[in-house]
């Protein structure tokens, strides 16, 4: 049964989001990290950057495959978490804990959309 915290919110592509202000915080859930594998790169964007909601920001690769990251909002690239570049590993032991990115939302509204852990958890099922 995969990790599913309740405190944060959740894409269907299995990125967590956590709010604090207008910085939401992102990255990858224990889900999609136990699919992928060991993961041995991360790329991720440039601070300054700006995405779109399902937008690409990043590519996490594994030992089995390479998967694209999705935005789960509009915003604005604040800060990115250089330590995985080096250590992408961090990932499979601490998916909540080895955000990915910062990003300034420009939407706030889009945040009503993300899934709540009890609606993202049947998505882990299957």
């Amino acid at each position: 049964m995969a990790n599913i915290p309740a405190e944060l919110r959740y894409t269907k592509e299995h990125e967590w989001a956590k709010l604090d202000g207008e910085i939401i915080t992102v990255g990858i859930t224990d889900f999609a990290q136990s699919s992928l594998g060991d993961i041995v790169f991360v790329e991720l964007p440039e601070v300054g950057d700006s995405i779109d909601k399902e937008g690409t920001f990043g590519v996490v690769e594994s030992i089995k495959s390479a998967s694209d990251l999705y935005s789960p909002i509009t915003g604005e690239v604040v800060e990115i978490n250089e330590a995985l570049v080096d250590t992408p590993d961090a990932l499979n032991s601490d998916p909540y804990g080895s955000w990915m990115v910062k990003l300034k939302t420009t939407n706030p509204s889009e945040l009503e959309e993300l899934l709540s852990a009890e609606d993202y958890a049947p998505l882990c099922e299957e």
